[in-house]
């Protein structure tokens, strides 16, 4: 199979992190069985020597051509939020856009994109730390300040530092699926795959309080039993704490609502069984706990834009399918 190729833009001053997390996700060494096979190519504005944040200087020997033959293109972050791009790197942007390249910011790499033009009109998101000076920079975006990444077409940003993590392993997922971005997570002990609309940080952490306690297996016993109705009284009965406690407790450990984690679950657990398994989507609908085939497509819809049947052609049939 011909690798991906995965042009990744370095800069002076960039961190050794953020350059280094294409690279972890898609050449990860050994490859999980069913991850597709990828080039990671490093390029800069003039290549030669690179000095990044950690004082540390590398070599880059690809200039911006290296973008030209690229399946994706990361500009993995960025020097500051008020430093606009150089008219170089906005042409070679476009012109990999263009041609139908996937263009991913990740962190202050959004602003590269919104400096391109890239993020007019299009849902966008970036550093929770830079989003005002973002949303001063560029009103014709859709700014998404709270979400961990976001995709809009074949133009995508993260947020920053781990996000870009969770957006890499999501580039895995479109391509591989669900269950081989959860094992390349596995690989770099960081959590499984989180699905982009996530919060981006939880704004106060959770009191370490006996009741507390009771909440992580409050979480493994609903994951358990998504088939059946999970509401918001049954899991504050089973975490024995009152309605109003848990919902606060819930939000605060997890950054969102009761429904929403709940509706996240079961589509991932969706996405596991379309993948490996030949389960009709009605009894899918029903084991995930969506209860008719219909809910399942609607949901599955406005996440993943795509229905069950054609989430299934796309990604059933690799080696890790059973």
């Amino acid at each position: 199979m011909k690798p991906v190729r995965v042009a990744v833009l370095a800069f002076d001053g960039i961190s050794l992190f953020h350059l280094s997390v294409p690279g972890l996700v898609f050449g990860i060494e050994p490859a999980p069985p069913g991850l597709s096979p990828h080039a990671v190519i490093h390029c800069a504005e003039a290549p030669g020597e690179v000095r990044t944040s950690q004082g540390i200087s590398i070599n880059v020997p690809c200039g911006l051509e290296a973008m030209r033959k690229a399946a994706i293109v990361i500009v993995p972050s960025w020097s500051a939020p008020d430093t606009p791009a150089s008219p170089a790197v906005v042409e070679a942007l476009l012109k990999a856009h263009r041609r139908g390249a996937q263009i991913v910011g990740l962190c202050l790499g959004a602003f590269v994109l919104g400096d391109a033009g890239l993020l007019d009109g299009r849902q966008a998101t970036t550093h929770w730390a830079a989003r005002d000076v973002f949303a001063r920079r560029f009103p014709a975006a859709d700014f998404r300040p709270e979400v961990l990444y976001v995709a809009d077409d074949n133009v995508v940003t993260s947020a920053g530092t781990a996000a870009a993590i969770d957006c890499c392993l999501n580039l895995v997922r479109q391509r591989d699926g669900a269950d081989v971005a959860n094992r390349v997570a596995r690989m770099l002990v960081t959590p499984p795959h989180r699905q982009g609309g996530q919060a981006q940080f939880i704004e106060q952490p959770v009191p370490e309080l006996p009741s507390e306690h009771r909440l992580p297996g409050v979480l493994e016993w609903a994951m358990e039993h998504l088939s059946e109705p999970l509401s918001v009284d049954l899991l504050a009965d089973a975490a024995r704490m009152s309605r109003r406690t848990f919902t606060r407790r819930f939000r605060e450990a997890t950054g969102t609502t009761v429904s929403k984690w709940v509706a996240n679950a079961r589509l991932a657990r969706a996405q596991q069984l379309l993948e490996t398994t030949e389960l009709p989507v009605e009894r899918i609908a029903t084991e995930v706990g969506f209860g008719t085939a219909l809910s399942l497509r609607q949901n599955f819809s406005e996440q993943f834009g795509s229905t069950p049947s054609e989430y299934r052609r796309t990604f059933s049939g690799r080696p890790f399918a059973a």
